[in-house]
C-alpha cells in the first residue's frame, strides 16, 4: 500500500454544507475548475477526428507536435525546440505525479518544490519514494540535503499564489540546479493569464533568456485547462530536455499513458487559434477587477496574485476562520493550508465561477 495522505478537498465538506444553506446558494470559488464553453473551433476538431478506430501514438501526431513547437515560438518566445522534444500529455498532473518516477528517481533522491505549492508535487515524489523538500532556493537546504537533489519544480506563474519569476530569477534558479545535475521542470500552465506588468506573457524555463540556449535538463509543462476550458479533455503536454525524451517516451508506452487521438486533433486547433484565448482572458480579467475589490473591502489583503486564476486572500487570521467567515456568506473558498505549511492563514479564491455568481460574491462581501 502507498498510504498517501487523504484527498484534502475532502475537508471542505461541512463549509460546503453550511455555504449551501445561504438563501443564494453557494458561490464556488475552491477549486478553479473552468465553467465556460469549450470553444466552437476545439469542438469541431474534435469531432472530425472521432473516427478513430487505431490506437493513438504515445509521442503524438506530427501535427499536435508542430502546434506545440509553433505555439511555443509564437506565444514564449522559445526558440530550438523540435518536435522530437515535445510529446502531449494525459492533463498536467499526469507529468506532476508520475515524472520522478519517469526519471528513475527513488529511495534517498530528492525532489525540491516552492514553498507553497500544488500538492501533487509532494504526491510524485513519494509515488517514485524520494523525498518531497519544501524550499524557493537550493541554497535554503543543508549541504547534505542539496546534493541529493535531482529534481527541481518551478511553478510560475504559481498555484496558490499567483506569483511570478522574471527570467533573472529562473536562470538563477536553473544554473543552480545544473551545478548539482538536477533536472528542472517548470509547471507553466498560467503562463496565458498574466496581469499587469506580466499581461504580453511570462518567461518560461525554455526561452533563451533562461536556458541560455541550452535546453538539456529543462522541461516545460503546460496545460489547456486554464487558457481554452479543456480540462475535461486533459489536454497538455511537456516539452524540452532532448536528452531525457528518449527515456521518458519509452516509459509513458509501457505505462500506456497516451492521449486519445480525437483530443490531440482538438489541441492542435486549440494551440493554433490565438483569439478565444484572449476572449477567455477578457473574461476572467472582469471577474478579477470584480472580486479584488470586494475581498479588499471585507478586510482581505491580496498578496502576489500577478497572474492565474487565483486571489491569494489573508485576513491575518487561522486559514479555517476566514473559510468559515465566507462560507456563512455562501461563498467556498481553497485553504491555504492545502498548499504547505506556508499556506497558513491564507485562502485562494479562484475567478472559475461564473458572471452570475461572480456578482453575488462581489454583493455578499460587500
Amino acid at each position: 500500500m502507498l498510504n498517501l495522505p487523504d484527498y484534502p478537498w475532502e475537508a471542505l465538506a461541512p463549509y460546503r454544507a453550511t455555504a449551501a444553506k445561504h438563501p443564494g446558494g453557494t458561490v464556488d470559488l475552491s477549486i478553479g475548475t473552468p465553467v465556460d464553453p469549450t470553444p466552437r473551433l476545439v469542438r469541431d476538431a474534435l469531432a472530425a477526428a472521432s473516427d478513430a478506430p487505431g490506437y493513438p501514438t504515445t509521442l503524438g501526431t506530427p501535427a499536435v507536435r508542430r502546434a506545440i513547437v509553433d505555439w511555443f515560438a509564437r506565444r514564449r518566445g522559445v526558440t530550438g525546440l523540435g518536435i522530437e522534444n515535445v510529446m502531449p500529455t494525459v492533463g498536467s498532473k499526469e507529468m506532476v505525479a508520475w515524472l520522478p518516477l519517469l526519471l528513475g528517481l527513488g529511495e534517498g533522491d530528492v525532489v525540491m518544490r516552492p514553498t507553497v505549492a500544488y500538492p501533487t508535487y509532494d504526491i510524485g515524489a513519494r509515488l517514485a519514494g524520494a523525498t518531497a523538500v519544501a524550499a524557493d532556493r537550493l541554497d535554503e537546504l543543508d549541504p547534505e540535503l542539496r546534493s541529493r537533489v535531482k529534481l527541481v519544480w518551478l511553478n510560475s506563474p504559481g498555484n496558490p499564489t499567483g506569483s511570478v519569476l522574471d527570467a533573472a530569477a529562473m536562470r538563477e534558479r536553473v544554473d543552480e540546479a545544473r551545478a548539482l545535475g538536477a533536472v528542472v521542470a517548470s509547471d507553466e500552465c498560467y503562463a496565458e493569464l498574466g496581469w499587469g506588468r506580466w499581461e504580453d506573457g511570462v518567461p518560461s524555463v525554455l526561452s533563451p533568456e533562461v536556458s541560455g540556449g541550452n535546453l538539456d535538463g529543462l522541461l516545460a509543462l503546460y496545460s489547456l485547462s486554464k487558457q481554452s476550458n479543456l480540462a475535461g479533455y486533459r489536454a497538455a503536454f511537456v516539452a524540452g530536455a532532448p536528452e531525457l525524451f528518449a527515456d521518458l517516451l519509452n516509459s509513458r508506452k509501457h505505462a500506456g499513458m497516451i492521449v486519445p487521438a480525437p483530443v490531440q486533433a482538438a489541441m492542435a486547433a486549440a494551440l493554433a487559434d490565438d483569439a478565444h484565448v484572449a476572449a477567455q482572458k477578457d473574461l476572467y480579467r472582469a471577474r478579477r477587477e470584480a472580486l479584488l475589490p470586494a475581498l479588499r473591502g471585507a478586510g482581505f489583503r491580496v498578496e502576489h496574485s500577478e497572474a492565474g486564476l487565483y486571489l491569494w486572500c489573508t485576513r491575518g487570521e487561522d486559514t479555517w476562520d476566514s473559510i468559515a467567515w465566507l462560507a456563512e456568506r455562501g461563498i467556498v473558498a481553497g485553504p491555504g493550508v492545502f498548499y504547505g505549511e506556508a499556506g497558513h492563514g491564507f485562502v485562494r479564491v479562484a475567478l472559475t465561477a461564473t458572471d452570475e455568481r461572480v456578482a453575488a460574491a462581489v454583493g455578499r462581501l460587500a
